[in-house]
């Protein structure tokens, strides 16, 4: 289906959910003191889904006169005309905090709103999950290490991505498999819960070698960072299964389809465990993934990074504690 139709199919599909859904929010905005808007890859074009969500958000706070604070949002290269109508209503808002997960969503803030206000460069909150798990207790040893393949639904990864895209076939998913077991390794596939995903391990899983596990889906965030916690060592195409996997302490492995998982190893200074490119075979894969477990994560980049994303939340408290105790939003 073209992108123009699919835009206009989901605009239809959403409208009446929306509009039952903005009666609620204008209620509840009328009962608090500002509105939030906080992490994720939130301010991107993926057929208008974000972007009628987030625009329906804006009107509401617009609407009901709060303040608005956008934090350490991800944001998309790609806006169509309707999501820069949807997103450019933030500029009729009292924006009292605006920041941004990584200087490629700076970079292109400044280019849709360009003349308007930058946005500040702030960690991702995902970074905090250590704070919310317990020990980690890693399932394998030096000798037989145990690593977590998070499987990505390749629809979504062709999506967004460009190239060449490691991990695309449930094939490639059996090679890896087989390579790390070959290797001495324990392995567990699992997904970070997206019903899409769940459905392509399910045909992974028929292909699979004896000797590899599939774990059942996560049913809330802290069963994913549990899961995670868990593992020795993670490969991932997910942003989110990689920013836990640091979080955590566990190394890992991401791999390329949407700059901003490029853009956090970057972030984070592990761009030699970033992998991209049709050389990305399972071979390959499986010796980067046992360096990465070899060499860790430095306890002090963890601490360090951990400091700078409560800092990023203490900024956000800041600025919200100045805008709803005076009243005034300051417009740049």
């Amino acid at each position: 289906m073209p992108a123009g139709l699919r835009r206009l199919v989901v605009e239809r599909v959403l409208a009446r959910r929306l509009a039952s859904l903005k009666k609620t929010w204008l209620a509840r905005m009328a009962a608090a003191d500002a509105v939030v808007i906080g992490g994720g890859n939130l301010f991107q074009d993926d057929d208008l889904n974000f972007p009628l969500k987030v625009g329906a958000v804006l009107e509401c706070a617009r609407r009901s006169g709060r303040p608005v604070g956008v934090f350490a949002v991800g944001v998309g290269g790609y806006w169509s005309r309707r999501a820069k109508q949807l997103f450019g209503q933030l500029r009729d808002c009292d924006v009292f905090h605006l920041s941004v997960r990584d200087r490629e969503a700076a970079g292109n803030w400044q280019r849709h709103f360009d003349g308007w206000r930058a946005a500040r460069v702030v960690p991702d909150p995902g970074l905090l999950a250590r704070s919310l798990a317990a020990a980690a207790v890693p399932r394998g040893d030096a000798a037989s290490p145990m690593i977590g393949i998070c499987v990505t639904h390749p629809v979504i990864l062709r999506r967004h991505g460009g190239g060449a895209i490691p991990l695309l076939k449930a094939a490639d998913y059996t090679a890896l498999v087989r390579w790390l077991l070959q290797a001495g390794c324990g392995v567990t596939l699992f997904t970070n819960g997206a019903t899409e995903d769940q459905r392509f391990l399910e045909q992974v899983a028929v292909t699979l070698p004896a000797g590899a596990a599939v774990a059942p889906p996560p049913r809330a965030p802290e069963d994913l960072v549990a899961l995670i916690g868990g593992f020795d060592g993670v490969a991932a195409h997910r942003l989110h299964a990689c920013i836990v996997a640091y979080a955590l302490g566990v190394p890992h492995v991401g791999f390329g389809w949407d700059g901003k998982v490029e853009s956090f190893f970057q972030a984070v200074g592990r761009q030699r465990f970033f992998m991209s490119g049709e050389d990305a075979g399972a071979e390959r894969i499986g010796e980067r993934m046992l360096e990465a477990v070899r060499t860790g994560i430095p306890e002090e980049a963890l601490a360090r990074h951990f400091i700078e994303a409560r800092s990023a939340v203490a900024l956000l408290a800041r600025d919200l504690l100045s805008a709803t105790q005076s009243g005034l939003v300051e417009r740049v």
